[in-house]
C-alpha cells in the first residue's frame, strides 16, 4: 500500500510538471508568435498557480512591453530581479522600460561600504546564497574535526585559519541569503500604477500637497494607516497616497 501511495505520489508530480512545462511552452509559443495578450494570459496563469520564477516574471515583463504596457512591465522585470538580482537581461530591460517613466529621481548618495555590501549581496539568489552558507558550514566541520583528531601540528593551523576563514564566509552567505529573503517576503517597494499620484503630507485627503509623481516610479512603502500608505523616493522625499495608487513588487 506504501508504495502504491508513493508511485501515485510521483505520478502526479510528473503529471503537474508535465503541465507546467506544456503551459510555459504554450506561453512562449504566444510571444514569438507576437501575440502578447495570449501570452501574458497564460504567464500569469502559470503565476497563478503558485509556481514563481524569474524566467516567468521576465517573459512576462517582456510581454507588457512589446504591448505598450510599461508600468506592467517594469513591476514584472523588478519581480524578477528579486528572484535572480544578478541576471544582466533583467536589469537591461528594466533600465530600457524605465527610460519611460516621467519622474527622473536623483536618488541619494550611499556611502561606499553599503554600496559595496549591496552590490555583493546581489551576486547570487536567495538559494544559491543559502547553497553557499550550508556547504561552507560543512566545510567548517570537516576542518574542525581536523584540527581536533590530527596529530601534526601543520595541519592543525592550516585547518585551524582555514576554518576561520570559511566560518566567516558561511555566516556572510546565510546573512546575505537572509537580506535576500527579508525582501522577497516583506514585500516594502512598490510601483506607482496610476497616472499620476499627488503625494500628501498626512494620510488623509485633507492633508497638504507635497509632490507629484507619476506612473511605473519605484517607491519604498515605509507605513501604513487605513488605505493609506507611506513612502519614500529614493531621493529622500516623503508622503501619504493611497494605498491603491500603488502595487507591491
Amino acid at each position: 500500500m506504501k508504495k502504491f501511495i508513493q508511485i501515485i505520489f510521483l505520478l502526479t508530480l510528473s503529471l503537474s510538471v508535465f503541465a507546467q512545462d506544456a503551459l510555459l511552452d504554450k506561453a512562449n509559443q504566444h510571444y514569438i508568435a507576437g501575440e502578447y495578450d495570449q501570452a501574458i494570459e497564460t504567464y500569469t496563469e502559470i503565476l497563478n498557480s503558485n509556481k514563481e520564477s524569474a524566467e516567468v516574471y521576465y517573459n512576462l515583463g517582456n510581454s507588457y512591453y512589446k504591448s505598450g504596457q510599461f508600468t506592467r512591465a517594469i513591476l514584472n522585470y523588478e519581480r524578477a530581479k528579486l528572484l535572480a538580482p544578478s541576471d544582466e537581461d533583467i536589469q537591461f530591460n528594466l533600465d530600457l522600460a524605465n527610460q519611460h517613466v516621467v519622474d527622473a529621481i536623483d536618488p541619494l548618495p550611499q556611502v561606499f561600504f553599503i554600496r559595496w555590501w549591496n552590490g555583493v549581496t546581489n551576486q547570487l539568489s536567495v538559494d544559491q546564497w543559502a547553497k553557499v552558507s550550508v556547504v561552507s558550514f560543512i566545510l567548517f566541520l570537516i576542518l574542525a574535526g581536523l584540527f581536533f583528531f590530527t596529530r601534526s601540528s601543520l595541519v592543525k593551523r592550516l585547518s585551524f585559519w582555514a576554518g576561520i576563514l570559511i566560518i566567516v564566509i558561511s555566516i556572510f552567505s546565510f546573512n546575505f541569503a537572509a537580506r535576500h529573503k527579508k525582501r522577497m517576503t516583506e514585500h516594502n517597494f512598490a510601483i506607482i500604477t496610476q497616472p499620476s499620484v499627488t503625494v500628501k503630507s498626512s494620510p488623509s485627503e485633507g492633508g497638504t500637497d507635497l509632490f507629484l509623481i507619476h506612473e511605473g516610479l519605484k517607491v519604498e512603502i515605509k507605513d501604513s494607516l487605513g488605505s493609506w500608505m507611506q513612502i519614500r523616493l529614493s531621493d529622500g522625499n516623503q508622503g501619504w497616497l493611497l494605498s491603491n495608487s500603488i502595487e507591491r513588487i
